[in-house]
């Protein structure tokens, strides 16, 4: 009998499990995934946390209802892979032995891998959304400030969903629109990257949005470290942003075993292939999802899209067979513009999001590029199609390589 072992129980390890247990014989392999707990967390609903759209119980459910018959889910915590004897300890001293592995556990965020980050000032005034813990405990922190600096910064790139930041600086004006204090808030948007995003026509589109709204966009800000006490952010540069309340993206890194297992880069992700996923140095590794290191957005669209055609080249593969079908980095991202309304990014490795409609030329019924009530609507629709179509690994009626179909492109000045 043949052993899979999946790391990580989160969206793209049960999705790969779904998407495998049906395509594997069930003589010949035997499937087990691995999670250190048993709840998984709808994570593009965190952003709506902070404004009190959804509650925390609308975003969690157990683990094990998403895992199919005949997977068996085991609840403990890697401690490393030991790839050259095909075999992976968790802390509590058990040895679970492989002939394909996929690491599935993600990034999280680490406020502690910036000086002053989660000094005194942490969940006090400087505060994170992207951990639950985080996004609760500054929604309570929003639903009593009263106004002053609010500064919305990320620290470094690749991070999860990179479109949140700005979805957050977008919904905290709504927010304090209607709580009737925008007027006493300067609100700032922080940023690595010399402009609002990474492609130009995108980055050009949000920028606007962003001057529209009267935030102030920073960029080229690479932060060395923050100053709790006085309250403020310091560059490598010696520039300084003080804020009254800091909404921060802490860098994102994979887990801890990766390193400890010689499989990671700097930032603990393992270098694949971009088209196949397959380990870059091991034949029976594979990487998905966040956990990989690939050259396009950590968004959830992106592990769906590329589990699709990962699903495919795993069972040519364990046959001996070439892995014909090649992932070309689609991913499209709903991006929350406030007051009911959304874009929507759709791109690859090779194309950057242009203006159009999305998924079906002309009709859409989605605007690419453009905010409308109809994106923000299937922002929302999104958390149903997740729990209830996308995590059980049935097919959604999209296409998973990107098209240019519907798509008009444009010239930006660089």
């Amino acid at each position: 009998m043949k052993r899979m072992l999946v790391l990580g129980a989160g969206t793209a390890g049960t999705t790969v499990v779904n998407k495998l247990r049906p395509r594997l014989d069930k003589r010949e392999w035997d499937i087990t995934i691995v999670d250190q707990d048993a709840v998984h967390h709808y994570q593009p609903g965190y952003l709506f946390v902070p404004f009190g759209t959804y509650s925390p119980e609308e975003i969690v459910r157990p683990r094990e209802r998403f895992i199919p018959p005949g997977v068996e889910l085991v609840e403990g915590e890697i401690d490393v892979v030991k790839p050259d004897e095909r075999v992976v300890q968790l802390t509590n001293g058990t040895v679970l032995d492989y002939d394909q592995l996929v690491i599935a556990t993600g990034v999280t965020p680490r406020p502690d891998q910036t000086p002053g980050m989660v000094d005194e000032e942490w969940r006090r005034s400087i505060f994170d959304f992207y951990t639950l813990d985080g996004a609760v405990a500054l929604r309570d922190a929003l639903a009593t400030w009263n106004g002053g600096r609010l500064v919305v910064h990320i620290t470094e790139l690749p991070i999860k969903c990179p479109v949140a930041p700005l979805e957050f600086a977008f919904l905290a004006d709504a927010f304090l629109r209607e709580r009737g204090i925008r007027d006493r808030v300067e609100l700032v948007f922080v940023t690595p990257l010399d402009g609002a995003f990474t492609k130009p026509i995108a980055s050009a589109r949000l920028g606007g949005m962003l001057d529209e709204r009267g935030i102030v966009l920073e960029t080229d800000f690479m932060i060395e470290r923050v100053d709790p006490s006085a309250k403020t952010l310091v560059s490598y540069d010696e520039r300084e942003i003080p804020f009254d309340l800091l909404v921060t993206v802490p860098v994102n890194m994979g887990a801890e075993f990766v390193a400890r297992s010689g499989l990671g880069d700097e930032l603990n992700c393992v270098p694949v292939d971009k088209h196949t996923l397959l380990s870059t140095r091991y034949d029976n590794i594979f990487a998905v999802g966040d956990a990989a290191d690939l050259p396009i957005s950590k968004a959830g669209s992106t592990a769906h899209f590329s589990i699709e055609l990962f699903a495919e080249n795993f069972v040519h593969h364990v046959k001996g067979e070439p892995m014909t079908a090649a992932f070309d980095g689609h991913a499209n991202c709903f991006v929350e513009a406030g007051d009911g309304k959304a874009l929507l990014l759709d791109f690859n490795y090779d194309t950057q999001p242009l203006p159009g409609k999305y998924p079906l030329p002309v009709v859409g019924p989605f605007s690419l590029l453009e905010a409308t009530t109809a994106n923000h609507w299937g922002k929302h629709a999104f958390k149903w199609a997740y729990w209830n179509v996308l995590l059980p690994g049935r097919r959604l009626p999209l296409p998973a390589l990107m098209t240019t179909a519907g798509k008009t492109r444009e010239e930006v000045s660089q």
